[in-house]
């Protein structure tokens, strides 16, 4: 480890986790846990499941599912502007071939 590795404590349903992170990923490692946190009560607090694992294995397979919804808007948003790029350069490049053709 290096000396801009620091140790984080975060809260995770009433336990305490030290963590070491490098120190420029420490506000990411505050809001990751609590986000983790967050999810876990919810799962809780609902009664469906029970035990510490299986809270913590239900929380990541929702955040995982977010997670991978959010890459398949960006990657279709990403597909639509790709698209939308291609048919301008293709009418700007039609309009540009027109007007070379006028001006012969």
């Amino acid at each position: 480890m290096t000396a801009d590795v620091s140790r984080v404590s975060v809260r995770i349903l009433e336990k305490d986790y030290h963590v070491a992170c490098p120190a420029e990923e420490r506000a990411a490692l505050v809001d990751s846990a609590e986000l983790l946190n967050r999810k876990m009560r919810e799962i809780r607090d609902s009664g469906k499941v029970v035990g510490l694992d299986r809270i913590a294995v239900m929380a990541a397979l929702n955040i995982a599912h977010d997670l991978l919804e959010s890459h398949g808007r960006d990657q279709g948003a990403e597909s639509d502007l790709a698209s939308r790029l291609k048919a301008m350069r293709e009418r700007v490049e039609s309009a540009l071939t027109r007007a070379h053709r006028q001006e012969n």
